[in-house]
């Protein structure tokens, strides 16, 4: 199954395509909100998703009425601490260096926007739902 992840915020939206059988690495990526209906359009052409995993968070109507236009299957997911957890994904695939690595991780902020770290844990969020629900 592949889920394409959804991060919507007031002027940019991360995404993350998500393949459960983990053949394909994740793509991630941050699209400004103007933009996004375009690059959902990019997406659904390279890697056509079974279902759009979307957070239920700022701007979610907007989104979800984009992605629904494109005749996409929208579920809608937590994205409780997404922000939070996803700073420390970000510094798990990217480990400080220099002098910031003696800094606590708590204590660091991404040099990015790490909207496209919560996409991911919002679709991975939603496909650890699915197999609680099939026990």
């Amino acid at each position: 199954m592949t889920v394409l992840g959804l991060d919507p915020g007031t002027r940019k939206c991360g995404f993350a395509v998500v393949d459960s059988t983990g053949a394909r690495p994740p793509s991630l990526g941050i699209a400004p909100i103007e933009d996004l209906t375009q690059r959902l359009l990019e997406i659904v052409a390279t890697t056509p998703p079974d279902v759009v995993a979307l957070g239920r968070g700022t701007n979610v109507a907007a989104v979800s009425k984009a992605a629904r236009a494109l005749g996409l299957r929208v579920e809608l997911v937590d994205e409780t601490e997404t922000t939070l957890l996803a700073r420390g994904r970000f510094f798990a695939d990217h480990p400080p260096r220099g002098w910031r690595r003696l800094i606590p991780r708590g204590m660091l902020l991404p040099d990015r926007p790490i909207d496209d770290y919560a996409a991911l844990l919002i679709a991975e969020r939603f496909l650890t739902s699915l197999t609680e629900g099939e026990e």
